[in-house]
């Protein structure tokens, strides 16, 4: 154990891995690095490197060990730092939305080259993730922010005033408040479990996230199904849908968007090669 009082910057690295590592945390070491880092701007992680043997703050101590208990005791990383990083932007994270994925971050990268301009949905918005980078990376007109979830949209406002990005944020049921023929492109990262593979989750995520963003019923396809439908409503002829699917189900989600009349469908994999994003275009007939 280290002294309450005064220990060390090396002492309180290693008393707070052992806490992990007690835990049965991977990597308990470099995690430990991620939360000091995560939560110090007057104590920055070189000072443990270049002088580890400096004490640490009581009460900065303090602090570290109880971040470090609350991650042992299952809750993720971002909620115990506050903040995840996705593509240029850096977000806060807590329990009221899905912590943004680094697999998401394709959707952006398959849009933009396709359209950079009008207006674009993020239906299922959550933290705001893809409707700010769209906003940071893009020369849209309107970028507009859809989530059922009051809370989720509490959350993305607060990213909305930390980035200082211009979305407008709309409560709804996926694509329900969006004007008929209003938007030139619609991206979303919906559910898409089953509701077996949701029991499934490991406790780390089914504890700590929504579940309305994660199952999407029995066959995983609800959300995903009504979006390919409503979405041609709301697009203009020639507009694009980028959409997060499960890998398992991309094939279905691709002949299902054949069935309702959309174009230029493909299935593009993520960077693990995984069949993860379902792009198409909206046909000029209704």
């Amino acid at each position: 154990m280290i002294s309450d009082l005064v220990p060390s910057r090396r002492a309180l690295l290693a008393a707070a891995a052992d806490l992990l590592a007690a835990a049965g945390i991977a990597e308990p070491r470099r995690e430990v690095l991620r939360l000091w880092g995560g939560m110090a701007e007057e104590n920055p992680i070189a000072e443990a490197f270049l002088r580890p043997e400096q004490p640490a703050t009581p009460a900065f101590a303090a602090r570290l060990l109880a971040a470090a208990r609350r991650r042992a005791s299952g809750e993720p990383l971002a909620h115990v730092v506050g903040r995840t990083g996705f593509r240029r932007l850096l977000l806060r994270s807590d329990r009221r939305a899905l912590i943004p994925r680094p697999e998401t971050e394709g959707l952006v990268d398959l849009l933009l080259p396709r359209v950079r301009g009008g207006r674009v949905a993020d239906v299922g918005t959550g933290t705001g993730a893809l409707a700010l980078s769209l906003v940071q990376e893009g020369g849209f007109d309107r970028v507009l922010g859809v989530d059922l979830s009051a809370d989720a949209l509490g959350l993305a406002a607060e990213n909305r005033r930390a980035t200082g990005l211009a979305i407008d944020l709309v409560r709804g049921d996926l694509c329900q408040p969006v004007a008929s023929g209003s938007l030139d492109a619609l991206v979303s990262n919906p559910p898409y479990l089953t509701d077996r593979e949701y029991a499934g989750l490991d406790p780390s995520v089914r504890a700590w996230e929504p579940a309305a963003a994660l199952a999407s019923g029995p066959e995983g396809m609800d959300a995903t199904a009504r979006l390919l439908d409503d979405g041609r409503r709301v697009l203009r002829p020639g507009g694009w849908v980028a959409i997060e699917v499960d890998c398992t189900r991309a094939g279905a989600c691709a002949r299902r968007a054949g069935e309702l009349g959309w174009a230029e469908i493909a299935i593009h994999a993520d960077l693990f090669g995984r069949e993860r994003y379902l792009l198409a275009r909206r046909s000029a007939t209704p």
